[in-house]
């Protein structure tokens, strides 16, 4: 799954697919995950007041520390917090991308932890460790993958900590060719 630069030296994220031509991968094969790596998820995402009423009235939270700053001005905060499921949201969106990229289906959320507050203007980072693998026993050619993400403010502070489990294909197992990917 790499493809050489113009030094000749391999660079990851890429398959080539004929002479200076490449197409980018999006996840993993189940063989590419290793228990105990701890991959960091860029870029970052600053949540937005937007991001935060927009996504809690498409999840219908509409509670007031969520959405209404007049309310939100009496409680701790003095402001609106951001929805959880926005937090959740984010921080799971901003691994998917190199954990479960390929995946079949996701099998579970466990877990779920939420360790401090987040405000609009935050900027949020994330980082997934592969707690375990194994082979399916229902599915051939699938294999079954742990892992925890945690999300932290710019600040270093966590946010929100999960595990999430999910089923990915094995190499030769994916839809690559059939997809155009």
């Amino acid at each position: 799954m790499s493809a050489a630069g113009e030094s000749g030296a391999a660079f990851s994220g890429f398959r080539e697919l004929g002479p200076g031509r490449y197409r980018e991968v999006v996840g993993r094969y189940y063989e590419e995950f290793t228990v105990g790596e701890v991959v960091e998820h860029r870029p970052g995402r600053t949540v937005t007041e937007l991001d935060n009423v927009l996504m809690s009235m498409l999840s219908m939270n509409d509670a007031p520390l969520h959405i209404d700053a007049a309310y939100s001005a009496h409680t701790p905060w003095q402001r609106p917090v951001v929805s959880s499921l926005v937090t959740l949201s984010i921080v799971g969106g901003m691994t998917a991308r190199t954990t479960s990229g390929r995946t079949t289906a996701n099998l579970g959320w466990e877990n779920i932890r939420l360790t401090h507050p987040v405000f609009a203007g935050d900027t949020l980072y994330a980082e997934t460790e592969t707690l375990a693998k194994r082979l399916s026993k229902s599915r051939d050619g699938h294999g079954i993958v742990t892992c925890r993400s945690t999300g932290t403010k710019s600040t270093g502070e966590v946010v929100v900590v999960f595990e999430r489990s999910f089923l990915v294909p094995l190499s030769g197992h994916g839809l690559d060719e059939a997809t155009g990917y």
